[in-house]
């Protein structure tokens, strides 16, 4: 989520799939702390988040770049940042539906709940929502999108893997 892999020109910019799974976990736990202390700034923050997210500038992505990735083996597979991006933007319409309905409890609670869930079943389980969805919704226009590709690097462990 943080930087492309600058040797593939050609094509989509990819990432270690670690990355925003972690991502994912680190979201899970703002946006459930977020629910259970009523926190309209955990909301705030985390919508901020999804912005940087949706411009491929993830904090959290940059966080498992410096801190998690420089400890793991190459991932076996890369993925392609653009339905990742989408997704945090789905997570930061979400956000601000929550914070937009602050004056309506139950609209913040449920939109919070809504990305609290697609947070959830990425971190817990791989299933990225507003992944799928963009990937629907391309291959309703295109027929060759995919959503990882191998990496070839695998066989070089001291080449740089993006996060």
């Amino acid at each position: 989520m943080s930087s492309p892999l600058s040797s593939r020109a050609a094509g989509p910019p990819l990432v270690d799939p670690r990355g925003p799974r972690f991502a994912a976990v680190v979201t899970t736990v703002v946006l459930a702390l977020a629910l259970l202390t009523g926190s309209v700034w955990l909301l705030a923050f985390q919508a901020v988040v999804f912005a940087l997210g949706a411009t491929g500038r993830s904090p959290y992505g940059v966080i498992y770049a410096r801190l998690v990735r420089p400890r793991l083996g190459p991932p076996a597979e890369l993925e392609d940042t653009r339905p990742i991006r989408f997704a945090q933007a789905v997570g930061l319409v979400f956000a601000v539906v929550a914070l937009a309905g602050l004056a309506l409890p139950f609209v913040t609670v449920v939109a919070t709940s809504a990305a609290l869930a697609a947070a959830f079943l990425n971190a817990a389980f791989g299933i990225c929502l507003g992944c799928e969805i963009y990937l629907l919704a391309r291959r309703a226009t295109s027929h060759d999108i995919v959503r990882t590709v191998p990496n070839d690097r695998t066989a070089h462990p001291h080449t740089e893997v993006a996060a």
